[in-house]
């Protein structure tokens, strides 16, 4: 040892450590990296992206979240991103995209303010304070709702997917749907989108989509000699096997003679008779069972003109019951012709290349399905995306109650009306303020690229517009320059916009307070450790 020179190792060998300015831009240009990945899927214009996995399976889609969540991306403030597609996607069905394009954009201009010498934690209360600004400015901007203005929401959320030439038709079917299943109480309208069962099978066209109020089970009747086709149906919902019965312990039954063989097939066959009667005679002609149907069960069934369905799944069993308003029966023998359910028709159909019952003209249904059709299979897996969005945005809206005009004319109010209020607040979270007001022009000015304008032409005619109070200009993707989104019936929901303002504006301080990353990859890869098999 000479004179104490000799380094102290504090972290184990392998690890490696970037701290101060150069952890900051590489956390930066990393979340700055994600945004500029989907970037160019935004808007009615955005382009689509084709992801291959390992296996060789292919997507083709322009969904935010659904883009990030198969790409394969191993650095920890990019997961921190993706984290922010996740919580839109959960909350809002919609606005992915946005979320993280305006988190990207909040980060680049927090780095010109780093370069400056403005201190981190005096941006991030800058952040905070004009968001918090920000959620309180969008009430001013909010519109209620009507049953037009859910279709224009539909509507807004299809455009620019694949799915946006048949918009008219899929948004009147996600209206339908989303209205037949809400359910007012006391704390307001409630959407349960569990309740709009989704079926999607390849064939036929778009087109050949369709609503229907009561339940499509992806089943076919047990038995050939079985109606295919019940009108008027009684529906009896059963939760337990039609068989007979097995003993709770193990059992052995000797026989000791042939007559003895018989008795005890006998026994089994009037057992098996006996539960189809109390089926029959509760008037039920319809049985959908959650467990499994014995061979002569089916048999009895079949002569006695019972359409039976078996092994349903657990959340069909409970669609069914919200749409027939039947009862679901855990013992046969307490079936009574009060827990049956009704339907005006319950028939088999054979769709694409397998059968489908469907079980319609339920009154007062609440529970619906959709049936969604398509060329190939990639086109029904991204109409089903674009339908999942659409569907989710209306019962957002419905729930809510209001919404906003979109094509990035919130935003560039919001804008507006955070450099007036960034002039009020003194010391150097103001200039903070106006970078996240000039962040939040990072959106019209993206629909405006993704459609090929020019860009800086097209923020100042926007703020020009807004400047003249017109507050519901955005930007025209298709003629170019700004219209009024109000009478271009472009909407979207208030909480899409306030969802994508908090997470993008959280994350990006949670990023920005990082001053150290310290990553022990020494020995974990042997290992089988988190970033083991991962590449960018």
């Amino acid at each position: 040892m000479t004179n104490g020179q000799q380094p102290i190792f504090i972290l184990k060998e392998g690890t490696t450590r970037t701290s101060g300015r150069t952890a900051q831009s590489n956390n930066i240009a990393a979340a700055k990296a994600v945004a500029e990945a989907v970037r160019s899927t935004l808007g009615p214009k955005g382009m689509d992206k084709m992801l291959v996995d390992s296996m060789g399976d292919v997507v083709i889609t322009n969904d935010g979240a659904t883009i990030l969540k198969e790409m394969d991306i191993e650095h920890p403030a990019a997961k921190m991103i993706i984290e922010i597609a996740k919580t839109q996607e959960q909350h809002c069905f919609d606005g992915t995209t946005t979320a993280v394009v305006l988190a990207g954009e909040l980060l680049k201009r927090s780095e010109d303010l780093i370069e400056q010498n403005v201190h981190p934690t005096v941006i991030c209360e800058g952040f905070r304070l004009a968001s918090d600004k920000a959620i309180e400015l969008i009430e001013d901007h909010s519109i209620e709702v009507d049953k037009k203005t859910l279709t224009e929401v539909a509507k807004t959320a299809l455009t620019g997917k694949s799915a946006g030439a048949v918009k008219e038709f899929l948004s009147d079917i996600c209206v339908k749907a989303v209205l037949a299943v809400a359910q007012e109480d006391s704390d307001g309208i409630l959407v349960d989108l569990d309740d709009v069962k989704v079926e999607k099978k390849q064939g036929g066209s778009i087109k050949d989509s369709s609503l229907v109020n009561g339940i499509i089970l992806d089943k076919e009747r047990v038995h050939s000699g079985m109606p295919r086709s019940v009108e008027g149906a009684k529906i009896a919902l059963v939760n337990s096997a039609i068989e007979v019965k097995k003993t709770e312990v193990d059992a052995k039954i000797q026989i000791t003679d042939p007559s003895m063989l018989s008795q005890f097939l006998d026994e089994e066959e009037s057992y098996i008779k006996g539960l189809v009667e109390t089926i029959s005679s509760s008037g039920a002609n319809v049985v959908v069972c959650q467990k499994g149907i014995d061979d002569l069960a089916q048999h009895h069934m079949a002569k006695a003109g019972i359409f039976a369905i078996r092994r349903a799944k657990k959340s069909d069993m409970e669609g069914l019951s919200k749409a027939t308003g039947g009862r679901i029966v855990t013992t046969l023998e307490d079936l009574s012709k009060d827990d049956l359910g009704e339907a005006a028709k319950v028939d088999e159909r054979k769709i694409g290349d397998s059968d489908m019952v469907f079980i319609t003209g339920c009154n007062q249904a609440k529970a619906v399905s959709v049936l969604l059709r398509g060329g190939t299979e990639h086109v029904v897996d991204e109409i089903r995306r674009a339908f999942d969005d659409a569907i989710g945005v209306v019962s957002v809206a419905h729930e809510d109650g209001t919404v906003l005009t979109g094509g990035g004319s919130v935003l560039a109010a919001l804008s507006r009306d955070l450099r007036s209020f960034a002039e009020g607040v003194g010391g150097r979270e103001q200039m903070a303020i106006e970078a996240f007001a000039g962040a939040m022009e990072v959106i019209p000015r993206t629909l405006a690229e993704n459609a090929g304008l020019d860009p800086v032409n097209t923020i100042i005619a926007l703020r020009k517009a807004h400047s003249e109070g017109k507050s519901r200009y955005g930007v025209n993707v298709y003629d170019g320059g700004v219209v009024d989104m109000g009478a271009g019936d472009v909407y979207e929901p208030t909480r899409v916009v306030e969802q994508a303002i908090q997470s993008a504006s959280e994350t990006a301080v949670m990023i920005l307070r990082i001053d150290d990353v310290i990553s022990s990859k020494g020995g974990a890869p042997e290992m089988g450790g988190e970033f083991d098999g991962m590449d960018m």
